[in-house]
């Protein structure tokens, strides 16, 4: 009889739990899981404007993307912009929180101006380093002009579009992985500190043997989640190139993105989409795999 009590009063909870957990299954349900079902759905087939089904395809849509140059040329180009702007985003915060973590007057203004991008959309940043790239009238044309060196066609030339764009992405993720690193620089012990300045450790040593090590969850932590970002970058490359010059700067996202509402290839663009989302959990997989074994969890 007791447990007969206990259990209706479980279920009881359970389903209170359920009735305050049911916004957030309505609007992951909607908003997530359906249209991550409906792309893989619509991958399989041909279909038209509107979502509607004209033909079924099986695994056409994949054979296709297995043979297309350009698909191969987008994923190269993804990886590379990967390359560019993760490792250095992750650096440079590092080192601006380093910095900020010092305790000297004033430095609560540094630890805004760090931060500041975060208030900084991707459209906005995007405009801004349009003025900043414009081949006559840009900023960093006109400095390399001082020095009398010929400008550059930072856009529109295929040996420097991709970095200019990466260079973007780095100043605008700089502000959220600066405060990310911040805060875990700053549950390091300074008895940490204090002991390796006895034993007469420079900045260098601390850095290799205390700061890195201590903050591994958190530069583990942002490696992820910058992956992840610069896989799905897409904002900054529309405004700035749309793609171009000669497919520079064509990542898998643009090319859904000119498939599906452009071309209106949606089951094609739906397959490159299922094969976007594969490339990067075997990412994610391979950094859990080999990153998590530097983590020095306390």
């Amino acid at each position: 009889m007791k447990f007969m009590a206990l259990k209706k009063k479980e279920t009881k909870l359970m389903g209170i739990g359920l009735i305050y957990l049911l916004p957030a299954i309505i609007f992951l349900g909607t908003f997530m899981i359906y249209p991550i079902i409906k792309t893989i759905y619509f991958s399989f087939f041909d279909v038209g404007d509107g979502g509607i089904i004209l033909d079924f395809l099986g695994l056409d849509n994949y054979t296709s993307l297995i043979k297309s140059e350009d698909f191969r040329h987008s994923l190269w180009i993804t990886l590379l912009f990967v390359i560019y702007t993760v490792p250095a985003e992750i650096i440079i915060s590092l080192l601006l929180a380093v910095l900020a973590n010092e305790k000297l007057k004033g430095i609560g203004f540094f630890r805004t101006i760090f931060s500041s991008t975060l208030a900084v959309s991707v459209a906005a940043g995007s405009i801004i380093f349009l003025f900043f790239y414009h081949p006559s009238m840009g900023t960093l044309n006109n400095i390399l002009n001082v020095f009398g060196i010929p400008g550059v066609n930072w856009l529109t030339d295929p040996n420097w579009a991709l970095l200019s764009v990466a260079f973007t992405s780095i100043w605008m993720h700089i502000g959220i992985n600066f405060i990310i690193m911040l805060a875990g620089l700053q549950n390091v012990p300074s008895e940490l500190y204090d002991s390796a300045k006895i034993d007469g450790a420079g900045f260098m040593k601390q850095l290799r043997s205390i700061t890195i090590p201590m903050i591994s969850p958190t530069i583990f932590f942002l490696s992820i989640i910058g992956v992840i970002n610069s896989f799905e970058s897409f904002g900054q490359i529309d405004i700035l190139t749309s793609g171009g010059p000669s497919g520079a700067t064509n990542v898998i996202v643009y090319s859904i993105y000119q498939e599906a509402f452009k071309f209106g290839n949606f089951g094609y663009a739906s397959a490159q989409a299922v094969t976007l989302f594969l490339v990067m959990l075997i990412v994610t997989l391979i950094q859990f795999k080999f990153g998590e074994k530097r983590v020095h969890y306390q």
